[in-house]
């Protein structure tokens, strides 16, 4: 009966937010405290409800001074170099502005941290995006197809997850992975190629003449990074790349919690740029507008991982689903898993899959003569998907920086991630890996 109702409770949910009847906001909050009375429980879900905010709190927090340290450095035009560059070596031509965007997204999320990542190439990339009318779901989809990829680096979260998990050395699996991840990113070079084509043929056609009309490198420089006396510091870019090179790098060793390191770095960032009181306030309720949003989603995603968990649905799904695995699929239980973490980690939490779906998975697996590790690498071939989940909460964070619906991101985004998916599990198998039968 509990596995029905989370099932439905899913099923609802999705539906809720695919067809934007109603926002994100509203579908995370009201549809587990729906089913959660419909479970059985009534004063107990506040308990389960605050659980879930606590939980994502410290996330909360992160994102939070993590939008306005970024904000403050694009205000002081530390980007404005970047931009520059990529203009230059654009030309205004969309397949050169996408793949560009696909190998940044590449370089910048090896630091394993999607939020930072979006934050980076958003600066970087939306204003050019924006400029020469193509469509931000691009920059979306090949932002988080990226992070798809790099996600799986042990300091990433999903490996250590993994390792933790089944008993395994973290580098170990991560070395194995690393060509099934190269296959990744040429997929994702790939399809730059092909959403850059497909921008530069729409553009063309609502050129009215059939030619591709962009500005002059010049010109396009000029409008991006136009300057503002009020807030740009270029006699301070060479401190604040400084600043924010250290802040990467601390993130990147785990020198502090990431929420303590993104509040001392954007104390740092107000002081160094913007000494006065007055200046400081005017900054922060610039980027005010930015930074409520994507808070309230995340405490609203709190409210359905608490309620999830809490009333026990989380197990009741991954125990419905195990017992469906028909026998004759035993031996190849590797790449059942990698298919079946795609709607796992989309509908739960990656802590939920690994730590309490996987487990199982490999133990039945083991008899039929498949390694955890085998397990292990399978189930991180999902990680495209994943991000794509509404209980991600930089998820929140990216749609709200390129300032489109979750819902349409999705609908765009999830063919290309599933895409990817089966794509690293391909290579994954081909190069033995992931053994097709145990």
């Amino acid at each position: 009966m509990l596995a029905l109702l989370a099932f439905a409770m899913v099923a609802t949910f999705m539906t809720l937010i695919m067809s934007g009847r109603v926002s994100a906001l509203v579908a995370l909050t009201l549809t587990p405290v729906v089913f959660g009375l419909l479970a059985g429980h009534g004063s107990d879900l506040g308990p389960m409800m605050l659980d879930g905010v606590k939980t994502l709190a410290p996330t909360g927090v992160m994102l939070a001074f993590a939008i306005l340290y970024f904000g403050l450095m694009t205000d002081a035009g530390l980007f404005d170099p970047l931009v520059r560059l990529v203009v230059r070596a654009a030309h205004g031509d969309p397949v050169r502005i996408t793949v560009g965007t696909a190998i940044l997204a590449l370089l910048v999320s090896l630091d394993g941290d999607g939020s930072t990542t979006y934050l980076i190439c958003c600066t970087a990339m939306l204003p050019l995006y924006r400029r020469i009318g193509l469509n931000p779901l691009v920059l979306a989809c090949l932002l988080m197809l990226a992070c798809g990829v790099t996600n799986i680096t042990p300091w990433g979260g999903p490996t250590a997850r993994a390792a933790s998990a089944l008993h395994l050395d973290a580098g170990e699996i991560f070395t194995s992975m690393l060509p099934a991840m190269a296959a990744g990113a040429v997929f994702i070079i790939v399809a730059a190629v092909m959403m850059g084509r497909g921008e530069r043929a729409r553009l063309v056609r609502l050129s009215g003449d059939g030619q591709l009309h962009v500005p002059g490198d010049a010109d396009l420089a000029l409008d991006l990074v136009r300057g503002n006396d009020l807030t740009e510091r270029p006699k301070l870019i060479f401190v604040n790349l400084a600043l924010t090179l250290a802040l990467l790098a601390a993130l990147v060793m785990g020198s502090l919690p990431l929420p303590a390191l993104f509040i001392i770095a954007t104390a740092l960032a107000l002081t160094i740029n913007y000494p006065s009181v007055e200046a400081q306030k005017a900054r922060i309720a610039a980027h005010a507008p930015n930074i409520l949003p994507v808070i309230a989603l995340i405490f609203a995603a709190g409210v359905f991982t608490g309620i999830l968990k809490g009333t026990g649905m989380t197990e009741a799904l991954a125990d419905a689903v195990v017992t469906a695995i028909p026998v004759s699929l035993g031996p190849h239980l590797a790449p059942v898993t990698a298919v079946l973490s795609m709607p796992f980690t989309f509908f739960v939490s990656n802590d939920a899959f690994f730590f309490g779906v996987l487990p199982v998975l490999s133990e039945a697996a083991a008899k039929y003569g498949v390694a955890p590790m085998e397990m292990a690498r399978a189930a991180l071939t999902s990680q495209a998907v994943h991000l794509l989940s509404p209980l991600v909460p930089s998820t929140y964070l990216l749609v709200g920086l390129v300032r489109v619906e979750l819902a349409q991101h999705q609908r765009f985004t999830l063919p290309w991630g599933i895409a990817l998916s089966l794509v690293l599990l391909a290579a994954a198998i081909a190069t033995g890996v992931v053994p097709i039968s145990g």
